[in-house]
């Protein structure tokens, strides 16, 4: 057995915006000889695809390296978010020790809680990094208590129980063993730590060539390029190797390139040593969890379990009247092609064929999970419908079971009885409840169908002041009917343009998603019925001209600014009977069936 000294591999874990990809700015700009390209991005440089900069948040894993004394520090920057636990769980297999990173005020959060229970099973240690120290009301002593209790809850060993622990605040690049914000100078110490703690990677030289893969990324001149840590052997520019396929195929093919990562870069070397993470190229039908091997004695490493999807919907054909209009890419082979595509590099995804050529049930982790799906295909190009998320259940021993997640509450006091209530209302059982200093925080375990649909409720019952977060738990036995939303729908009953006076018209009935002088169709929902129950309405209805002139006749009727909906708040929105109509440049609510009739007659066969 040999240590490879020269190199430590690190992943970055932590919840959603408590500054992870920040601090991986400061580890790269005060790492040895980085350089930053001038057309490059000043800040959030690990963000690099247009959807994490505008959310702020991280959803596809990167890679990138640091030089430190001499070693190299391969980091790797990890999804917060549990809809894209796929990215973790694979992870954990090319490091060996992780940095996590909690915020100094509001301590662990259920993100974190989904992240660390994977490194903790790895086997991984692990660096607590208590982050945004500068905040004013910063905690500290009451963050690290925390974490202790989270790692025992977790059955972390004692080995991982006493771990480091480093103060910091990412923004300004400094960091320091104490949580005193005037004795930092920069992130030295995380640095130090990590060649201290971190163990250097340990290779069997006795065992053939194995590398798994774990991340697939394109490159424009290379095709499809493999990333993933090298556990033993030389991976070599032009060699032949085995690649063996999840089912156990062995197939010999030519690496046509091996790269090393250098900043955050790929840099093309002529061989890679075991221990380090590696990119290699010409392999056209490698997928993630399959080994690359030595040729002549091929011994494939476990592939990596991802936890199933609980989260479905139906993608399809844009059908609309308006379908065509938008889009480069609308045909069902277009669609196809994009999902075929998508599952080669996203493991917790499914992809299942339906009754229908152009219909196609995806599943994911969660409603965001499929939503960033959306949101990419709309930006390239795509137009397609999608219908209502629908959760996934299961049978056990004969008895239907459903997902549970554990839903994490925090608002302030005067709002406890009516999230209380809600959460009741979606079959929640509170698990925990604590107040502090005004601020109550709470735990639910509530089916996951119950959680379609909530945030705009929520954010509404709190005035915006409320934080939501949750995580997968299970499934248990099904919790019973749930009561659906008391709203309809106001439906446009003719195709055209909408005009002011058909919608001051409609505007009485509840609140508008179009405003005057937009195109829209017959079935096409243009707000939501303050009542249980869709109403019909003419949008494009205009003010009939005659010679009469009535008191108050020249007044403009006014209309309030419409309620503009983001694609999570579609889908959000939509019932059963509903699809949400994506394009590259409009997204609209539509009845599945458009015609009064045809609804009118479904109706009447279903209850038959």
């Amino acid at each position: 057995m040999k240590k490879r000294e020269d190199i430590r591999n690190i992943a970055i874990i932590a919840h959603v915006d408590h500054g992870k990809t920040t601090l991986v700015d400061a580890l790269l700009r005060q790492s040895e000889g980085f350089k930053i390209k001038n057309d490059a991005p000043q800040d959030l440089i690990m963000d690099s695809n247009e959807l994490e900069r505008e959310r702020g948040i991280t959803i596809f894993s990167k890679n990138a390296s640091v030089h430190y004394q001499n070693t190299k520090i391969n980091i790797v920057d990890t999804p917060g978010h549990a809809d894209f636990g796929g990215e973790v769980e694979r992870i954990m297999r090319m490091v060996d020790g992780v940095l996590l990173l909690v915020d100094a005020k509001e301590g662990p959060m259920p993100q974190t809680k989904f992240v660390l229970r994977k490194a903790i099973q790895a086997g991984h240690k692990v660096i607590l990094v208590v982050n945004k120290i500068d905040k004013p009301d910063a905690r500290p002593t009451w963050v690290l208590n925390a974490v202790y209790d989270l790692f025992i809850e977790l059955g972390a060993t004692e080995e991982q129980i006493e771990f480091p622990i480093i103060y910091a605040s990412a923004v300004q690049g400094k960091a320091g063993l104490k949580p005193d914000l005037s004795e930092m100078k920069d992130v030295q110490p995380i640095f130090d730590t990590v060649l201290s703690y971190v163990p250097a990677p340990v290779i069997d030289e006795s065992k053939p060539l194995q590398m798994l893969t774990v991340n697939l990324v394109y490159d424009n001149y290379k095709g499809k390029v493999a990333v993933g840590r090298l556990y033993s052997g030389t991976l070599k520019k032009g060699a032949t190797i085995a690649h063996i396929t999840r089912n156990g195929e062995i197939k010999k093919e030519q690496l046509s390139a091996v790269m090393l990562f250098d900043g955050l870069n790929r840099i093309d070397v002529n061989e890679v040593q075991a221990g380090d993470i590696a990119a290699v190229a010409g392999i056209s039908d490698i997928s993630i969890g399959e080994t690359i091997a030595d040729p002549e004695n091929p011994i494939a490493l476990p592939t990596i379990k991802i936890d199933e999807p609980t989260i479905k919907m139906t993608f399809g054909v844009n059908t609309s009247p308006f379908a065509g209009q938008d889009g480069t890419y609308t045909t069902s082979r277009n669609i196809k092609e994009r999902l075929e595509h998508e599952l080669e590099t996203d493991v917790a995804l499914s992809v299942v064929p339906t009754d229908s050529f152009d219909r196609w049930v995806v599943a994911g982790r969660g409603e965001l999970h499929l939503a960033i799906l959306i949101e990419k295909m709309r930006r390239e190009g795509y137009e397609l419908e999608v219908s209502k998320p629908q959760v996934i259940f299961h049978e056990e021993n004969g008895k239907k079971t459903e997902p549970i997640e554990l839903t994490s509450i925090e608002v302030p006091e005067s709002y406890s009885g009516t999230i209380i209530e809600m959460m009741g209302k979606r079959l929640g059982m509170m698990k925990d409840m604590r107040v502090d200093n005004g601020t109550v925080f709470m735990d639910f375990a509530v089916p996951t169908r119950g959680l379609i649909g909530i945030r705009n409720e929520f954010l509404t019952s709190t005035k915006g002041t409320g934080i939501m977060n949750s995580i997968f738990l299970g499934y248990e036995p099904y919790k019973g009917d749930l009561n659906d939303a008391e709203h309809g729908s106001i439906v446009n009953t003719e195709t055209g343009t909408t005009n002011n006076y058909g919608l001051v018209s409609a505007q009485g009935r509840g609140k508008l998603f179009v405003e005057a002088g937009m195109p829209t169709y017959e079935g096409m929902v243009v707000g939501m019925n303050a009542k249980a129950g869709d109403v019909l309405v003419n949008a494009c209805r205009a003010r009939e001209l005659t010679n009469f002139r009535a008191k108050n006749e020249g007044l403009q009727d006014q209309l309030e600014v419409p309620l503009k909906l983001t694609l999570e708040d579609a889908l959000n929105y939509i019932h059963d009977d509903e699809l949400v109509e994506v394009t590259p440049k409009n997204i609209r609510i539509r009845k599945a069936l458009l015609t009064d009739n045809e609804r009118r007659k479904a109706k009447r066969q279903g209850k038959e």
